[in-house]
């Protein structure tokens, strides 16, 4: 059995810090800034050999204004709360107790969950001065605990493992052998189909992640930048499980300045890096701008299939010319991509986020495609017949035997006499004959030359 449990007190106590210790490695950024946090981060951990889901929440703030971030990302928080069975409420034990955390006190107590009150940055054997502060929320001893060193865990275990037994001692079978699904659920979880959303600050990137979705699950607005994490979520469509990753919106180099956004960049790059599937965001009003096409360009080179929605669709007056122009643009600007999918779509509004869907999973398919020995070399031979590679130094380059090496991206040898010498051009000429012959347009394709032998010889 798993338990469930959520992280939550005022910003910059150390939630996020806790969230990367009990899963175990470093998948929440932490900053000194506060409110780095927004949108609530869920994944599987250890405490010893208790099983967790831990939820990192974004830090309670209380706002009159409904129509505030603070108000929206509360709003979120809760919506978190409710599908945990405990409540690690963080406090930091360095400094005093303040308003803000009697207030988050009183509002966690409405839940009707077991909470734990823990006093984090207790480091060494000396308790901070404001440790015994925390007695007036009313939870009882604070458990003394360092998240960044690692301390006062088995404190934590012992608290938790006491909620399990009492979770564990309500549970009937019937709900212990959904469990059990779950569990095999999460291990199989790897051979999901991974879907990252990226794009510039305020491209709509949360927005189409809430409309896939169906809920507001993300924080969303105006305001450029609200996602500042890369927020993985479990979902399905048409019966097949997708790990959805929301990413923070990324601007041109030269723009971020802080370590706080450098972070942020390095979360989006590495979601790229782990996605099957990479849903580029465009801002209809402006698309493919230089940081768009950086961002393409980095999609292919790491060999990730590339999927343009085309969003806020829906405020483009000439539709046909507007679309043509920009199809032209990605031709000439994004050739490697070879025939990449542009979806024109309203996240607002959920307008055309089936073809997007749809186009997602056909380059999904042909991103894993196989094709046999036999087949990829009359291929080569039809094809060195009809446009020979070039005599260079008065020798004429064989190309003598073809293979495909792997897939995701599809990936193909061939051996020829002198590879250094085929020009690129003749490379790009195999590419696009690939493409046209075996159904693999709009993924990223690579062709490696190997010297001479045939190695089957």
């Amino acid at each position: 059995m798993t338990l469930t449990v959520a992280i939550a007190g005022k910003p910059n106590v150390g939630k996020s810090t806790l969230f990367n210790r009990l899963i175990g490695k470093k998948v929440a950024l932490v900053d000194d800034a506060p409110g780095v946090t927004r949108d609530y981060k869920e994944a599987e951990g250890m405490l010893f050999n208790l099983s967790l889901r831990v939820i990192d929440t974004a830090g309670l703030e209380f706002s009159s204004d409904k129509n505030s971030i603070s108000s929206r990302v509360l709003s979120k928080t809760k919506q978190a709360l409710e599908s945990a069975d405990a409540v690690l409420f963080v406090v930091d034990a360095r400094s005093p107790l303040t308003q803000q955390d009697i207030d988050i006190a009183k509002e966690l107590r409405k839940t009707g969950l077991p909470i734990v009150l823990i006093a984090n940055k207790c480091e060494g054997t000396h308790l901070p001065e404001h440790y015994d502060e925390a007695l007036q929320l009313g939870f009882g001893e604070p458990l003394p605990v360092s998240a960044s060193h690692g301390e006062g865990m088995i404190g934590l275990f012992e608290k938790l493992s006491e909620i399990r037994f009492e979770e564990k001692a309500e549970v009937s079978k019937k709900e212990e052998e959904t469990e059990c699904d779950n569990e095999i659920r999460n291990i199989q979880k790897d051979k999901n189909l991974i879907m990252a959303i990226i794009g510039r600050p305020n491209a709509g990137k949360s927005t189409l992640v809430n409309k896939l979705l169906g809920q507001e699950r993300q924080l969303t607005g105006e305001e450029p930048g609200l996602t500042r994490d890369s927020v993985p979520i479990a979902w399905e469509y048409k019966g097949t499980p997708i790990r959805l990753v929301d990413t923070a919106g990324v601007r041109r180099r030269s723009r971020v300045k802080n370590d706080l956004e450098k972070m942020m960049v390095h979360e989006t790059m590495r979601a790229v890096r782990l996605a099957h599937v990479v849903v580029l965001v465009l801002d209809a009003e402006s698309p493919l701008d230089k940081q768009d096409l950086t961002l393409a360009r980095h999609v292919v080179s790491e060999g990730r299939v590339l999927v343009a929605a085309l969003n806020k669709w829906d405020l483009i007056k000439n539709k046909d010319k507007t679309l043509d122009d920009i199809q032209h643009e990605v031709r000439t600007n994004l050739a490697q991509a070879g025939g990449v999918a542009l979806i024109p779509i309203s996240a607002k509004s959920g307008a055309g986020i089936g073809k997007l869907m749809e186009a997602a999973m056909s380059c999904f398919v042909k991103w894993n495609v196989r094709v046999s020995t036999g087949k990829l070399n009359k291929w080569l031979e039809a094809m060195t017949e009809t446009n020979p590679p070039p005599i260079v130094k008065g020798r004429r380059i064989k190309l003598r035997y073809m293979t495909q090496l792997k897939s995701r991206p599809p990936t193909f040898a061939i051996w020829a006499n002198k590879p250094e010498d085929l020009p690129e051009s003749y490379i790009r000429f195999l590419t696009r004959g690939l493409r046209s012959k075996f159904d693999i347009d709009g993924v990223p394709v690579r062709i490696l030359l190997k010297k001479n032998e045939n190695p089957y010889k």
